[in-house]
């Protein structure tokens, strides 16, 4: 548990200029950068465009992403958090490789808030998201480190009176052409007196020495050893526990309470009333959610109290007869389909779903008179900050953030309603509190994946060749209640249309729309995958039966329309070879595909599986191949396609949020079901070497699943799944894994 001051000094900093700070109070050296704003999808476009150029004024150590002290010790400030997928240790790879230090002796600290300086290039706010972590940092962190090798290097030639080209740097250290070395610590100080070199050149991929190697985790050590502490695991100096019960329907409150019961539980401290919620104190967290269980609490469900899973159901169906917004227009598909030799169409639908993270929501606040001080695992630190703020009416700037490791967060903690609240109860009392909620609160008050419903109509040709299509969608606009600012006046949500607004086969004659349904009864947020991951399921499955519709074989109709698209090729071409593709399979076996360009990678995805016993799935193969660039780690991303591909296939066979009563009726694992250790198979992944810049792999896996899961359903029963979760037309798991 660290305590950071607060950046009283922010400022704007140029998209290109590196900054280089001196004279600090350890007398180090400190780098930081900028990021560049790169192009980036419609969907990553969450905030308008941020600083322009401007003059850079003199930064604090906060402002800095890397630091070497007069010991020689290296500080990395990682702008993203880490939540289990092993992108600060990824980060800190590019600092090593390019400032020639080992991994293992960089120290990461988490940046504090301050988007001027911790902006991500393409979320375009302080975040940890979206598979960006690698991608926006991959130049800029680099560079970063180059700069600091350089300066050090040049610091050395000046004291030795040798001309730099002859000199190079090593573990730590710069070496000279006569044995010389000297230690970075002992270098610091001249070279913080540098100009920042103007060339940066960086290291080809071909003398790489960290990057693209199988290396451990900076974070493994600390968590196999119970070291690592998340928010759950907290204590501060005086610190109370406190639990919440939160009105089960949005929009209502509290009419009365009785809260005799809970004060005679032993080690209840207080009860602390809000106006849609009732939160118990207590010494400890079991006193604390026993208090809550005791509440007797009377409700007024305000409005929304009589709405159900159907009626929202209804509402997007009903939305899909409506034009909505273009997202993109090619060709004349109404004119190909009124004249094509045959056509297609389908409808597909995916449920709410909860994040259902190991970790629940929970946040450390104390409310004092000069600050409020949070630690709290976040993935948006200026938001938590701004959040915080807002409800203690307190100025940003006297809300201090710790960030903490995450326990899981799959998007749900880009939000910050259960930071308010800790809040909320700590500017009630004298001390600290951590709030932690229960699973029950977790699942019923979840920021939820929207639901989807997709209508398709492909046009083909007399020999079966696919023309084009017509895609519309209808669900709800998290970015309109995100970043209002980022929505178009037409309402288009390029979340909810990426991949499908630009799909990765050559179509002669294309129309996507877009119908926004205002959510009603529960809140709805970005779920791992975000928009990849809704359009994937969707024109994969369709695609997989316009193929089957003309009697083709999947992989090859893929194959001929992405002549535009090799790298998506290659992936599916080696998906299908190490699956044994086109194999004969017993009776009631079969294999599915999916192929596409997700989070700026390309993978593709083959399930085999077997249909026994009714409904019963036994899952016998998982095999994806990923080109996501150039590898950091080829071991994380393998880890990550595997976990991203399992929770993934929970969703797909099992997930769905349902609301009756203006409520949600999941409440716990027990009816929200995650993959069992004995259900899932190995998942196969083989990694395409390639030189282009990194892709996204902490979502890919996820968005890839669905639709080579329901296409290989059907090729081994014959039922075409086109609603998820499987679950809901009666198929099950087979428990054990495959002989």
């Amino acid at each position: 548990m660290r305590r950071r001051a607060v950046n009283e000094q922010p400022f704007s900093p140029s998209r290109r200029q590196l900054l280089k700070v001196a004279g600090l109070g350890f007398g180090g050296l400190v780098i930081g950068f900028s990021l560049p704003f790169a192009g980036r999808s419609f969907a990553e476009q969450v905030l308008p465009e941020g600083p322009e150029d401007g003059t850079l004024p003199t930064a604090t150590a906060l402002d800095a992403f890397i630091s070497i002290d007069r010991d020689g010790k290296v500080t990395f400030t990682v702008p993203k958090i880490e939540m289990g997928q092993g992108a600060q240790s990824g980060l800190a790879m590019m600092i090593a490789e390019e400032l020639e230090v080992p991994l293992d002796e960089i120290t990461l600290k988490e940046a504090p808030p301050n988007e001027d300086i911790y902006n991500d290039s393409l979320l375009n706010f302080q975040a940890t998201g979206g598979s960006t972590s690698i991608r926006s940092n991959w130049e800029p962190l680099r560079r970063a480190g180059a700069a600091a090798r350089l300066m050090l290097i040049q610091a050395a030639a000046q004291r030795w009176q040798i001309p730099a080209d002859r000199l190079r740097a090593e573990n730590g250290q710069v070496h000279g052409p006569d044995g010389q070395t000297l230690g970075y610590g002992e270098l610091v100080e001249a070279a913080s007196q540098l100009p920042i070199p103007e060339d940066i050149p960086l290291k080809p991929a071909s003398e790489f020495k960290v990057i693209g190697k199988p290396l451990r985790r900076l974070d493994t050590p600390s968590k196999v050893d119970g070291r690592s502490r998340f928010t759950i695991d907290l204590a501060v100096p005086d610190m109370k526990y406190a639990s919440i019960r939160a009105c089960p329907v949005v929009g209502g409150s509290v009419a009365c309470v009785d809260d005799s019961a809970a004060r005679r539980i032993p080690g209840v401290v207080d009860v602390v009333r809000m106006g849609n919620a009732v939160a118990v104190i207590g010494e400890h967290t079991w006193a604390a959610f026993s208090g809550v269980r005791a509440l007797e609490i009377e409700w007024d469900y305000g409005e929304h109290a009589g709405l159900d899973s159907e009626q929202m159901e209804r509402a997007i169906r009903d939305a899909l007869d409506e034009p909505g917004a273009l997202a993109n227009e090619v060709g004349d598909i109404q004119n190909a389909l009124d004249n094509a030799a045959k056509t297609f169409e389908a409808e597909y639908e995916m449920p709410f779903l909860a994040h259902a993270a190991l970790e629940p929501m929970g946040c450390v606040a104390q409310v004092r008179p000069d600050a409020v001080e949070l630690w709290v695992g976040t993935q948006v630190p200026v938001r938590a900050q701004t959040a915080a703020a807002e409800e203690a009416g307190r100025p940003p700037e006297q809300v201090i953030v710790n960030n903490q490791l995450i326990g899981g967060a799959f998007g749900r903690r880009l939000e910050v309603d259960f930071i308010a609240q800790a809040v909320a109860i700590a500017k009630q009392v004298d001390y600290p509190v951590k709030l932690t909620w229960t699973r029950e609160e977790d699942t019923a008050h979840d920021m939820y994946r929207p639901h989807y419903i997709d209508r398709l109509a492909a046009a083909l040709d007399g020999e079966g060749r696919l023309l084009g299509w017509r895609h519309s969608i209808a669900g709800a606009s998290v970015l309109a209640r995100f970043a209002p600012e980022a929505v178009p006046e037409n309402g288009l949500d390029g979340d909810a249309v990426e991949v499908a607004q630009h799909p990765i086969y050559a179509l002669e004659h294309l129309r996507v729309n877009y119908i926004p349904v205002p959510p009603k009864a529960i809140h709805q947020s970005w779920w791992r995958g975000v928009g990849p991951l809704r359009s994937t399921y969707m024109l994969e499955s369709f695609i997989d039966e316009v193929a089957r519709s003309v009697d083709r074989d999947p992989v090859d109709y893929r194959m001929q329309l992405l002549g535009q698209h090799p790298r998506a090729q290659a992936v599916l071409r080696l998906a299908a070879e190490k699956a044994g593709w086109g194999q004969s399979l017993p009776a009631g076996h079969g294999r599915g595909v999916a192929v596409q360009e997700v989070f700026g990678s390309f993978l593709a995805t083959v399930v085999e599986l077997e249909v026994a016993e009714g409904k019963g799935i036994r899952l016998t193969r998982l095999v994806v191949a990923v080109d996501c660039g150039q590898v950091m780690n080829p071991v994380s991303v393998k880890s990550q396609i595997e976990g991203g591909t399992l929770f993934g296939l929970s969703a797909a066979l099992f997930n769905e949020i349902t609301v009756r009563d203006g409520r949600v009726e999941q409440s716990n694992f027990h009816d929200y079901r995650q993959l069992r250790i004995s259900d899932a198979p190995p998942v196969e992944t083989y990694i395409v070497e390639s030189a282009e810049a990194p892709g996204g792999v902490g979502e890919a896996g996820t968005a890839m699943i669905a639709p080579a899961l329901v296409n290989a359903l059907h090729s081994a029963s014959g039922e075409r799944i086109r609603r998820l979760p499987l679950a809901r037309a009666g198929y099950h798991v087979l428990g054990g894994r495959p002989a």
